[in-house]
């Protein structure tokens, strides 16, 4: 097979653009809603709005997306995402945005952005194969595209909505989308991101969806992984969504701590995914996976607690921010490792759909908890839980499997369609991929 870098660089650069673009709306719609309603509900309603839909439908869109195919399910999701995003500027340019219209536009985004992201998600495989670098590589790229996306976007966000107002940002983020769309249609190599070919009767809906859900139950270290994270995430939801205000708030530090702090992360996340994506397949699995949950975790939490300057907080993030940037591209690893190609959407789907359940909870949780014992208390409590979470989990058995890459038994699938493991004939230590 002729090494390729083609597969990699358009993928990488159709995921930058169009999480760059979902960054810049998440800050531009949200700040549109509050400076023209002044309510701050109506600005919560429509955070929600694009948040549940794109839980839900990346749960259910597994099967659709194995069986439509990655690319195109990627290319056009974009591209129906780029209409939405420009329709609400349109429509508000013309007198014809209403609160529900807009509210009907966010919804279309998130519902649409879910399977465009599973589809990315899943050709890094593919596109590891083709370029002939490790897994772990590859799923590193991917996580550097989305550290990117999210110091970027926010950045870009900031200054267009500041300079030019959220109209503008919005056409922005409608290009993003676009030129996604573009890239995946036209850059990715045109025999990339098919579906399988079948030789018999495809299976229904439902039995494709019962299939990813089987595979996922009986996979006894991706499930734990995915409850693990699932677990996280919702202390992390907590933590940016209402600790970290509540904490610069009442510190006195305001916007400009949780921006110094956050950006400080989030450069030094980009760091460490370049790193992981040039060594992390050399490196042993289980410990840095462990390590980088360690400092990412409970120091955190627990910096917020004591009274310290703000440099220290600066540093603490730092090097959390370090730490989290090897933790995506040994999932990744892991999850196309392990699964049949076929089955990788649906089983994707359903991972990231657990993984993210506790995220709409975090900031209500938090909330009551602060308004009922105070901020202090609720940091170690989560900090200790963090850490507790990430690592009582490692000492259970399954753990063991990280240091290996076995390829999957047989699964049952459609009739005629061929198996193969996510990894294809590539193994660690050898020229090889992954997120």
């Amino acid at each position: 097979m002729t090494r390729s870098w083609r597969p990699v660089a358009g993928l990488f650069a159709a995921s930058l653009t169009a999480l760059t673009g979902t960054r810049v709306s998440a800050i531009a719609i949200p700040w549109f809603v509050l400076v023209t309603t002044g309510s701050v509900t109506q600005t919560g309603l429509v955070a929600f709005c694009e948040m549940a839909p794109y839980v839900l439908v990346k749960a259910l869109a597994g099967p659709v997306v194995d069986r439509m195919g990655p690319r195109r399910m990627s290319w056009r999701a974009d591209a129906v995402s780029a209409v939405a995003a420009l329709l609400i500027p349109i429509l508000h340019f013309s007198g014809a945005l209403s609160f529900p219209v807009l509210l009907v536009l966010v919804a279309v985004i998130g519902a649409v952005r879910g399977p465009g992201d599973l589809a990315k998600e899943i050709m890094v495989p593919e596109a590891a194969e083709l370029g002939r670098i490790p897994l772990e590589r590859a799923a590193g790229l991917a996580g550097v595209a989305e550290r990117l996306a999210s110091t970027v976007g926010p950045a870009v966000a900031g200054a267009l909505v500041a300079l030019t107002g959220p109209m503008v940002a919005l056409i922005a983020n409608a290009v993003c989308f676009a030129l996604g769309s573009v890239i995946v249609a036209t850059v990715l190599p045109k025999h990339m991101g098919h579906r399988p070919a079948e030789t018999g009767p495809s299976a229904g809906y439902w039995r494709r969806f019962g299939e990813g859900f089987a595979f996922l139950k009986n996979e006894r270290l991706m499930l734990t992984i995915t409850i693990m994270v699932g677990l996280t995430n919702f202390l992390d939801a907590a933590f940016a969504s209402l600790l970290l205000p509540v904490w610069a708030k009442e510190t006195g530090g305001g916007p400009a701590a949780i921006g110094l702090a956050t950006s400080v992360m989030g450069i030094s996340a980009v760091a460490g995914s370049l790193i992981a994506a040039m060594v992390a397949h050399r490196l042993p699995r289980r410990l840095v996976f462990f390590l980088g949950f360690l400092v990412i975790g409970a120091p955190r939490f627990l910096i917020l607690a004591v009274d310290v300057p703000l440099w220290a907080v600066v540093a603490v993030f730092a090097v959390g921010g370090f730490g989290s940037g090897f933790l995506n591209p040994i999932i990744g690893a892991i999850y196309f490792e392990r699964v049949p190609r076929p089955i990788l959407g649906r089983v994707n789907a359903l991972s990231d759909a657990v993984a993210w359940s506790g995220i709409p909870l975090g900031g209500l949780a938090a909330g009551a908890a602060v308004a009922a014992t105070g901020l202090v208390p609720v940091l170690i409590v989560c900090g200790v839980a963090y850490f507790l979470t990430t690592t009582l989990t490692g000492l259970r058995p399954e753990w063991k499997e990280m240091r290996s890459a076995p390829v999957t038994g047989p699964v049952e699938v459609e009739p005629g369609l061929p198996i193969a493991s996510g990894g294809g004939d590539l193994r660690p230590g050898q020229e090889q991929r992954t997120p």
